[in-house]
């Protein structure tokens, strides 16, 4: 990757306050964890993201909206290097994690660090809902004694508020399980490498109501624990959940703030038509 010509400065959200504070008393601002610079991508030389530049506070949930098409699901694919599996992708700028350049970094080892949850949960087909859990460490060639891996599947299957109703069921394929317990199996999955931010990829678009209502719930239950970047097209979803929002449109990031300044008093009139469902 070419080393990248900083312009544009990284935008950090305000250290204000975040979605579901008192809005009379100052929140501290969180550190930094992952901060993308002048991050281009895009395919077949076409530029899908163009040049942006922000910094994703720690412990918190940031969620990223936008028009379908925008290239949120290219921003995120940047940040773990999925997007450079694509066929004639390219990138250029950086992308830090914990003021490491990822693009420098084993990609494998990488995605232990950075877990990613897909749109339409994909268990993998032929594994127990035990060996899911524990996959990443197999794939890793981590060879755990069975005591330590009874423990991180217990754990982790109540992290998720999955255990209590899979426990007498743990050697069945995690295919037999409904869509919104499949999606909770794939976050522990991501989950139990103990990695340092989640992805989550539009992760309630094809579930139901009530599963959506229970992955949200879920999503808010880990912050602190990990730091969740979520795409979603949603714009009640990002209101609900959220500390920040990110909003791109047309590949350029519009406006970052916390959620409930955003949403309340958007710098930019393009963030309000979007907001106010003029497009999207």
């Amino acid at each position: 990757m070419e080393d990248p010509v900083l312009k544009p400065p990284v935008v950090h959200p305000d250290s204000t306050t975040a979605a579901g504070s008192n809005p009379d008393t100052p929140a501290a601002e969180p550190g930094i964890i992952l901060e993308a610079r002048n991050l281009v991508a895009g395919f077949d030389g076409k530029d899908v993201v163009k040049n942006v530049s922000l910094g994703v506070p720690a412990g918190r949930i940031t969620a990223v909206m936008g028009p379908s098409g925008c290239g949120k699901t290219t921003f995120m694919r940047c940040i773990n290097r999925m997007h450079e599996l694509a066929a004639n992708a390219h990138v250029r700028g950086q992308v830090l994690l914990d003021g490491e350049d990822v693009y420098r970094l084993n990609p494998i080892l990488l995605r232990r660090r950075i877990g990613m949850v897909f749109q339409r949960p994909n268990p993998f087909p032929t594994m127990s809902i035990y060996d899911n859990v524990v996959a990443g460490y197999n794939l890793n060639g981590a060879h755990l004694p069975r005591v330590e891996r009874d423990r991180i599947v217990e754990e982790t299957l109540r992290r998720v508020a999955l255990w209590d109703e899979v426990k007498d069921s743990l050697y069945r394929r995690g295919t037999f399980l409904s869509g919104g317990q499949q999606q909770r199996l794939c976050i522990a999955r991501a989950m139990a490498m103990k990695p340092e931010i989640i992805l989550l990829d539009e992760p309630t678009s094809a579930l139901d109501p009530k599963a959506t209502a229970a992955i949200e719930e879920l999503v808010v239950s880990l912050k602190g624990v990990v730091t969740i970047i979520q795409v979603t097209h949603n714009i009640p979803q990002a209101a609900r959940i959220s500390d920040f929002t990110a909003f791109i449109h047309l590949g350029e990031l519009v406006e970052f703030g916390p959620t409930k300044t955003l949403f309340t008093v958007p710098r930019d009139k393009r963030t309000e038509e979007y907001l106010s469902g003029k497009f999207g």
